[in-house]
């Protein structure tokens, strides 16, 4: 109690209340720009992906000899709620996720731990496999559509390669996390043996896999010292274009070499189409400028470039920064009848959501304190328009200070505490308003005794 009454004696004597309420509302504002805003919160739910390769199995084999072992030896892992897997033919996909709020690094280290220390369990058939761990970043915050109108002159191959340039741009942001893209036919030299030339030159297709293996390799034989420096020696090279690999000696028979060209056909361009991807257009597309020349309810070839974000960053910010950069790439890079459409804007989205509740939050506050002021009168009115505002900057300031961001669920907290932030400065403003109105003592003493009453 004589610590409550020291506080409001201090602020009652005090000049200094002004400018700390004008430094905590420049903090809530401080806070509310540089604060990350995002569209969900950073919800910690550990999970990985374990990636296992064991070729010449066919799906049934790789479930029953891989995939169920493997998901009864990570249940036994603490704190894994789930454990699922998908079997494909010489592959499968492991995924373990542990429950919300466990330890990122600590849950790895356990799944780490318990698929080296079971090795000798491991299938022979299993060739290899890869822990890839998964988090709520890894989602991509935009999805950039490179589409063509002229199909026939820029097809889905083409629109590949472009992409993978404005991949490599988009990587160089600063603040981008993990990009990748869909769709598209990746540039792919295929080697097409013919088995009447290969009998004809006395040559299998064991011996070009393995020509070509040692042909396509360069290897650090030595080293040597001079004048304080060491140098180096590699010996072999890497297939600089198509050309050189038809000219790859395959073989030799009675002293002379085999060349690839005899033995097969060299087809350099783009692989074979294992998807599709298109994008289409509605009627209100015609008359959009951005949109080109499209027919709406025709299909047009598309490739998509997904990027995500870096932990902790601000979404709108990021998501606007490969915007911008787009833009300048297709006005410079890309080819006539190329255009790029943003398909997914995460920064947008957390924006508008982030503001509407802002928007809401305000309303409500104006509302409470109109009531308030309606009811006691405009002065008992100022002190609630006073401490709330005061409370959600500071607030906010905190919330920034300790790495969390602005998303929908922590504005809706705010908004749901707003009953019990304004619910002390009430009891403590009516408590006030009846010991004035008593005038049993003097103005300072009746404030003190009004909120010593109340705490």
């Amino acid at each position: 109690m004589q610590l409550l009454s020291g506080i409001i004696d201090f602020f009652l004597k005090r000049n200094i209340t002004p400018f700390l309420i004008l430094f905590s509302l420049l903090l809530g504002v401080l806070a509310l720009l540089v604060t990350p805003r995002e569209e969900e919160p950073q919800i910690v739910v550990p999970m990985a992906d374990v990636l296992i390769r064991a070729p010449g199995l066919s799906v049934g084999e790789v479930e029953r000899q891989v995939a169920t072992p493997l998901e009864k030896l990570f249940a036994q892992i603490d704190g894994v709620e789930h454990v699922y897997s998908m079997s494909l033919p010489g592959r499968a996909v492991v995924t373990v996720r542990f429950y919300v709020g466990e330890d990122r690094e600590e849950s790895l280290v356990k799944l780490y731990n318990k698929l080296y220390s079971n090795t000798d369990r491991i299938p022979p058939d299993v060739a290899s496999w890869v822990v890839k761990p998964v988090e709520i970043d890894d989602v991509p915050i935009v999805i950039a559509t490179l589409w063509s109108d002229r199909p026939q002159e820029v097809d889905d191959h083409a629109l590949r390669r472009i992409a993978e340039e404005v991949e490599t741009e988009l990587k160089a942001l600063p603040e981008t996390n993990r990009t990748e893209i869909v769709g598209g036919r990746p540039r792919q030299i295929r080697v097409l043996l013919d088995p009447d030339a290969l009998a004809a030159h006395r040559t299998s297709a064991l011996d070009v896999a393995w020509a070509l293996g040692v042909s396509n390799r360069q290897v650090q034989t030595a080293g040597f010292d001079r004048a304080d420096r060491h140098i180096v020696v590699e010996a072999g090279t890497f297939f600089p274009d198509a050309e050189a690999l038809r000219h790859a000696v395959v073989n030799v028979v009675d002293g002379r070499p085999v060349y690839l060209s005899q033995v097969a056909q060299v087809v350099d361009g783009p692989a074979e189409r294992r998807a599709l991807s298109w994008i289409g257009f509605g009627a209100a597309a015609a008359g959009d400028p951005e949109a080109g020349e499209v027919t709406p309810g025709r299909l047009y070839p598309a490739v998509h470039i997904a990027v995500a974000k870096q932990k902790g960053t601000n979404a709108v910010t990021v998501a606007r920064r490969i915007e911008e950069r787009l833009a300048e790439l297709a006005a410079t890079h890309f080819p006539p009848g190329v255009h790029v459409r943003i398909t997914r804007d995460y920064g947008e989205t957390a924006n508008d959501k982030v503001n509407e509740l802002l928007e809401g939050l305000l309303v409500a506050l104006v509302i409470v304190i109109a009531l308030f002021a309606w009811s006691l009168g405009w002065r008992e009115g100022l002190v609630v328009a006073t401490a709330v505002p005061i409370t959600f900057a500071l607030t906010l300031f905190v919330n920034w200070w300790a790495g969390y961001t602005i998303n929908r669920v922590t504005l809706f907290a705010l908004i749901l505490s707003l009953g019990l932030v304004v619910d002390d400065p009430v009891v403590d403003v009516e408590n006030i308003y009846r010991h004035l109105r008593a005038k049993l003592e003097p103005p300072l003493d009746a404030v003190r005794r009004a909120v010593n009453e109340v705490r």
